[in-house]
């Protein structure tokens, strides 16, 4: 393997290099599945990151990980390095971003790890029979965060845990949800150069093109005062569209609109693609992620749905507050903790908490009804565009866990041995493919 070296914003960035294992279409796998050999790329990627490190003469304080792909390193730094004083003083911080996935696989291909068959327990890297690189980081990791309060609270319960609750709750006292930020340089409509017309909460004028031409792209017409939906979305169960699926006809009987673009599940693009035939002046779809058109419709919309059975963060619905594009989501993870169901002129979007249909649809009807009320509306889009998720906030959280980090490791209170139980009572089985 190589390594070369890059920069963004002035920060170096060191890339790994190795063809056989990364030069490929896709990053995880294909369409069809994972790639067969995905435990050697991202067990050589986790030890390659700590050569690199040495190579550098960069002794980290800190060793910030993400999700299953780099689950082994802090195992790495407890076993295979543990007697290096190259890494005596490194801490490691692992963020889980979507527990569904795990990276599972056969305990015969364990070896390839490099990792001692002593950690193949049920404290450690043994799951159920597998190997399992995401519960590496929860064990191994000295803090684990996740990209929201309330998906931090969700995933210590059987229903979000994925069989791996009893191991956070074993270490809820690590555990920290912090919302994920978003780059206003990129999403906001007083200076976005991929809409049609920009606009702001002071005048929303722009707006009105934005729909006009959104409606055009889709080929859509809509009767004058009735709300434009929009979805940006995964195709999957994840992101609600079983219920979406069955809210459709219903939905469709309303004076609305809905266009949705978004690529996944075979599934769901065949039932969409028939819905789409039965109603073809109301229901527009494209298959496609597509920069341009994401931006347009953020901008076009005037609601957009998210209805997702279970969201660690949500980014889409953070956009939309700052395009006047109101919210409507289910009330689950980061996407409960960012809006604020309407009440009494308050609030900055619309929430529903039962995962049915009929839930959907009945907040949906409760939107189109204030969406009438034009002065309600504004003052509606204009509490979420005035709302603030920029990094900046969460960028001090994680400097006060780095700090604590480093604090924990100057008082020789690093912990050394993991606490977390493998398996209790609300894990009895290992969780299915999300």
């Amino acid at each position: 393997g190589q390594v070369l070296k890059g920069a963004t914003a002035g920060v170096p960035v060191y890339f790994i290099k190795r063809d056989e294992y990364y030069d490929r279409s896709h990053l995880y796998g294909t369409p069809d599945g994972d790639y067969f050999d995905n435990i050697e790329r991202y067990a050589f990627f986790s030890r390659a990151v700590l050569e690199v490190l040495r190579s550098r003469s960069f002794e980290p304080d800190i060793i910030h990980c993400n999700d299953w792909q780099t689950g082994l390193i802090p195992a790495y730094l407890k076993d295979t390095y543990k007697n290096d004083l190259y890494f005596a003083s490194t801490s490691t911080v692992f963020t889980v971003h979507n527990l569904a996935y795990q990276g599972l696989f056969p305990s015969d291909l364990v070896d390839l790890t490099g990792l001692s068959p002593e950690l193949f327990t049920p404290a450690g890297l043994e799951f159920w029979g597998n190997v399992n690189f995401l519960k590496s980081g929860l064990v191994y990791s000295d803090i684990i965060t996740t990209v929201s309060e309330a998906y931090s609270r969700e995933i210590q319960t059987p229903e979000y845990g994925w069989g791996l609750d009893g191991v956070l709750r074993g270490r809820k006292h690590d555990l920290y949800g912090i919302i994920n930020g978003v780059d206003y340089d990129e999403w906001d409509p007083k200076t976005d150069s991929l809409i049609p017309a920009t606009y702001s909460a002071e005048d929303l004028l722009g707006k009105a093109e934005c729909k006009k031409e959104l409606l055009k792209e889709f080929g859509l017409k809509l009767k004058n005062g009735a709300p434009l939906l929009g979805i940006i979305s995964r195709l999957a169960d994840q992101k609600g569209l079983d219920i979406l699926s069955e809210a459709l006809p219903a939905l469709m009987k309303l004076n609305l609109a809905l266009v949705i673009i978004g690529t996944g599940d075979r599934k769901y693009r065949v039932e969409l693609e028939e819905l789409e035939r039965r109603y073809p002046e109301k229901l527009s779809v494209k298959m496609v992620f597509d920069k341009r058109l994401s931006h347009l419709v953020e901008a076009g919309s005037d609601i957009f749905l998210m209805p997702s059975k279970y969201e660690p963060c949500g980014l889409n619905q953070i956009y939309s507050l700052k395009y006047g594009t109101v919210p409507l989501v289910r009330a689950t993870g980061g996407l409960d903790d960012t809006v604020r169901d309407y009440k009494g002129g308050a609030g900055n979007g619309f929430k529903f908490r039962d995962y049915t249909p009929e839930a959907l649809v009945a907040k949906v009807k409760e939107a189109v009804k204030v969406f009438k009320d034009k002065e309600a509306w504004e003052k509606l889009q204009r509490a979420g565009m005035k709302e603030d998720f920029s990094w900046e906030s969460s960028a001090a959280r994680y400097i006060e866990l780095y700090d604590r980090c480093l604090k924990t490791r100057q008082q020789g209170l690093k912990n050394t041995q993991p606490n977390a139980p493998a398996r209790t009572r609300s894990s009895q089985k290992p969780p299915e493919k999300p």
